[in-house]
């Protein structure tokens, strides 16, 4: 019993904080609702009994992605209100594609079903906690039979990476940027000058 209200509890603040993150008005507190998610995220994640999952929730999520976005939210001097104000003007058109996309939506989940053969295609079951803990069951998994899928996964957050870099990447006039390749060039008569003071005169 007290484990059920805890689920809901849990799942009722995910919600209504998930909610919130789609409808402030001021950014950074979209942010600070959208750590209060994986908070609520990784407490069902608990009570399910993955307790890797939900420590992995808390650390790269909250701890970094969320983190970062706050950041960088409270760094930009972005003009919100100039950024809504075209909103009306395209709210019929967004309208439009987001009825599409629920009515795609209806008709790939309505003829939806499982072939026969499914649950015998089920991975390995959670193994017994007396014999293999969940984080030692998910690493094997995941670093045997899911070994070049994980290396693929990781290769393609690269390539994601570097694209963002390169398209952020700009050039400004009168910016100083630091020249890797001009300073490791950089020779001994270039770097030390020597020069003779005379006594009491000072540079």
């Amino acid at each position: 019993m007290i484990q059920a209200l805890v689920f809901y509890l849990f799942a009722a603040v995910a919600v209504a904080s998930g909610v919130m993150v789609i409808s402030a008005r001021n950014p950074v507190h979209a942010v600070l609702f959208l750590i209060l998610t994986f908070f609520n995220a990784a407490g069902l994640f608990l009570l399910a009994g993955a307790e890797f999952l939900a420590m992995v929730l808390v650390v790269v999520y909250v701890g970094a992605v969320a983190v970062l976005f706050l950041f960088v939210v409270m760094l930009l001097d972005i003009n919100y209100l100039r950024l809504r104000e075209g909103f009306l003007q395209y709210l019929p058109t967004g309208g439009l594609i987001g009825l599409i996309l629920l009515a795609e939506l209806v008709l790939v989940f309505g003829g939806w079903s499982f072939a026969p053969e499914a649950p015998l295609s089920v991975g390995s079951r959670t193994p017994d906690p007396s014999v293999m803990t969940n984080t030692e069951a998910l690493g094997r998994l995941l670093y045997t039979d899911y070994f070049y899928l994980f290396q693929v996964a990781g290769l393609v957050l690269l390539v994601a990476m570097i694209g963002t870099i390169l398209l952020t990447l700009r050039t400004r006039a009168g910016v100083r940027k630091q020249n890797i390749a001009a300073q490791v060039a950089r020779t001994k008569a270039q770097s030390v000058e020597i020069r003779k003071v005379p006594s009491g005169g000072g540079i």
